[in-house]
């Protein structure tokens, strides 16, 4: 059993003069039935797999509308930024598209026709104008969905494979099957937010999303995870030699001297990593942005193997040291002046010693005379509102410092 094509084609037509702007993306995903799957669900190629029995009790508009939010799941990397927060259990993924849901939520009027519900940031207990990545961490979760498969809009949306989801398009030259590859995706993106900036009444939502995608600055987030990378990967190498473990070629030393007792051989130890995030907490910090960046070193660290950190508020002293898993565990005090040498202090002086120190701050801060011993410094520089006036003087030269661009929507938002 098929899925109408006539009307999954009305509904395209709907959808495409509804919001012309988008017509690009609506028109390159792909429609296919699957039987039993209970509703509509998009995976990470742009395949849209619809139960033709549920289609079949929708009106076009209603397809439309569903073929609408699919779209902007895919067009926002949902599944690929989900991987990034690496989501643990169902209700993890349930609460992640959620969170999702509402940052789609910006693109769209109230009144889009929608055959399933689709959480808010209200309901989620967070503000209007966020990102997912903020509604997943601080929101509450919605009602227990033991048994409610409305929330999965597919792995297009939260990155886990499904039962239903066929294998990925083929790129050599066997079978090709249907389905958007990763190159095309990112023109289609580009060329979406053309359109969304050339047009006239976009959703401020949707324009700040092209305009991240329009803006020749480098993405923060990748040089941030460029530069967490390196730090661990050069602390990681820094091995030495250590006499706590004897080495495996002390015997062998013992009989070229003739057995006449053990040669004491070191062995080369590779360092653990320990990581410190210190947080500026000072009145100045816009604390949208500070959790936004916190969240972002969270994953990263997780992404290195790094399993817990000690994160410190700090504004013109440390108010809070926390050693935690996760963001949901860190306390941040403050409110005060702007004091980073004092946090870098603290910082190194807990054991065991950092061999990365992040430091998130405005940038309006004092700073150390001499760098820490043995460890790499990485700086988030919080961008400033421009209509403040005011400029940051630069982080010290010994540190590697990354701009974070001062706006609600990342680039991949």
């Amino acid at each position: 059993m098929h899925p109408d094509q006539h009307k999954v084609a009305a509904a395209r037509l709907w959808a495409a003069n509804r919001y012309p702007y988008l017509a690009s993306a609506v028109f390159a995903l792909s429609v296919d039935a699957v039987e039993g799957l209970g509703g509509i669900q998009v995976d990470e190629w742009w395949r849209v797999h619809l139960d033709p029995d549920v289609a079949g009790r929708w009106d076009i508009n209603q397809l439309g509308g569903e073929l609408l939010h699919l779209t902007a799941h895919v067009l926002r990397d949902h599944a690929g930024r989900a991987k990034a927060v690496e989501l643990g259990d169902t209700a993890e993924l349930a609460h992640w598209v959620d969170a999702a849901d509402a940052e789609i939520g910006d693109d769209f009027p109230v009144d889009l026709p929608r055959a399933r519900p689709s959480a808010t940031a209200t309901q989620l207990g967070c503000r209007d104008g966020g990102l997912a990545e903020e509604y997943f961490r601080s929101g509450d979760p919605l009602a227990s969905r033991d048994g409610d498969q409305q929330w999965d809009c597919g792995s297009g949306a939260h990155g886990r494979t499904g039962p239903f989801d066929p294998p990925p398009p083929s790129s050599d030259r066997g079978e090709r099957r249907a389905g958007v590859g990763r190159e095309q995706q990112e023109l289609i993106r580009q060329q979406v937010a053309n359109d969304v900036l050339s047009a006239d009444g976009a959703p401020p939502g949707l324009r700040r999303w092209a305009e991240t995608r329009r803006s020749p600055t480098v993405d923060w987030r990748a040089e941030l995870a460029a530069e967490i990378r390196r730090g661990v990967a050069s602390r990681r190498g820094a091995v030495d030699y250590s006499y706590e473990r004897p080495s495996r070629r002390a015997a062998a030393m013992s009989e070229i001297g003739g057995g006449h007792g053990i040669v004491a051989l070191p062995s080369l130890r590779d360092p653990s990593i320990d990581v410190a995030v210190v947080c500026d907490t000072s009145s100045s910090v816009d604390d949208t942005l500070l959790s936004t960046a916190l969240a972002e070193v969270e994953g990263l660290l997780r992404a290195a193997g790094i399993a817990r950190v000690d994160v410190l508020a700090c504004d013109d002293a440390v108010q809070a040291v926390s050693r935690v898993r996760r963001i949901e565990e860190v306390q941040l005090f403050g409110g005060g002046g702007t004091d980073m040498a004092a946090g870098l202090a603290v910082a190194q002086d807990r054991r065991p010693r950092p061999s990365v120190i992040v430091v998130l701050t405005d940038g309006f801060t004092p700073w150390p005379s001499v760098p820490p011993e043995r460890c790499v410094v990485i700086v988030g520089l919080l961008g400033v509102d421009p209509a403040s006036g005011l400029t940051p003087p630069d982080p010290p030269t010994w540190s590697r410092t990354v701009r974070i661009e001062a706006t609600r929507s990342g680039p991949n938002r």
